[in-house]
């Protein structure tokens, strides 16, 4: 009795090829910034209806501060710290306390298992929230601005430095507020450290730096909002010492990095619990 292979019998079965029996190659990960402009799409239309008015009372807050205080100061270099304190005051707002808020509460309702589903990179759920409520800053930031140049008789020449402001003391108060956010172990908690923050912010941005004793002083230089103060104030001047704004920009820039990565590493860590 001869054999005779089933690849030449009719109806014979066909011998699967090797490689087809393999198992399916996985999708290929998410990168970054595909994934970062979805997250920051998203966000964006999410805050638009629900923090609007918010940003309404943040920007009618620091109006109303830089009225106060033109009964009070008495010179162009104090003017000059009330108005880029002020315009400052509205990313804090929402970079700080908002975002602490937001965070808190995703982790408290389960909302960081519907992002843990999802293929995309921790930094970029992140830094899109961040990025998505640091753009509602904007408007408030820009009319402050104006309204306060106004009120104190300061150039309006300066406005410009404010498109590397906000970006940055954004990015640094975003992360503090995040990362507050996602490592309070209630949404109460996190809603008391974003208004901490935010008291700090109008207290030691706000007020002129020459009337503070020196402590507070030393409290004020550790606030990363502080420098995007500075870097905005002393524009005002007939010439300016770009040197030190650059200098001033980029503390906030490198807190800014420091405190999105602590703010990353709080969302893995609260992702997986």
């Amino acid at each position: 009795m001869s054999v005779v292979p089933a690849e030449v019998l009719p109806g014979g079965g066909r011998v699967v090829p090797e490689p087809a029996r393999g198992t399916a190659g996985l999708a290929p990960a998410a990168r970054l910034w595909p994934s970062l402009a979805a997250v920051y799409r998203a966000q964006l239309s999410r805050a638009r209806v629900a923090r609007i008015p918010l940003l309404f009372v943040a920007t009618f807050q620091s109006v109303g501060i830089t009225v106060m205080m033109r009964g009070v100061v008495d010179s162009t270099g104090e003017a000059r710290s009330v108005v880029a304190g002020s315009s400052v005051l509205v990313v804090a707002y929402v970079a700080l306390n908002l975002l602490a808020q937001y965070f808190g509460q995703l982790r408290a309702s389960g909302g960081l298992d519907h992002y843990a589903t999802l293929p995309v990179p921790p930094a970029a759920v992140v830094l899109g929230a961040a990025a998505a409520y640091a753009s509602f800053t904007v408007p408030g930031t820009l009319v402050t601005a104006v309204f306060g140049c106004v009120l104190f008789g300061l150039p309006l020449g300066s406005l410009w430095i404010l498109l590397a402001v906000i970006p940055l003391a954004g990015a640094a108060l975003s992360g503090l507020g995040a990362a507050c956010g996602l490592l309070a172990p209630r949404p109460e908690l996190a809603t008391l450290l974003g208004q901490l923050g935010m008291s700090a912010a109008l207290l030691l941005g706000v007020l002129p730096a020459d009337r503070m004793p020196e402590i507070v002083r030393l409290a004020r230089d550790l606030l990363p909002s502080t420098y995007g103060v500075e870097a905005y104030a002393r524009t005002f001047g007939a010439h300016p010492d770009w040197a030190v704004v650059l200098v001033d920009l980029g503390v906030c820039a490198g807190v800014g990095v420091v405190s999105l990565a602590a703010a990353t590493w709080a969302y893995r860590r609260a992702a997986v619990r």
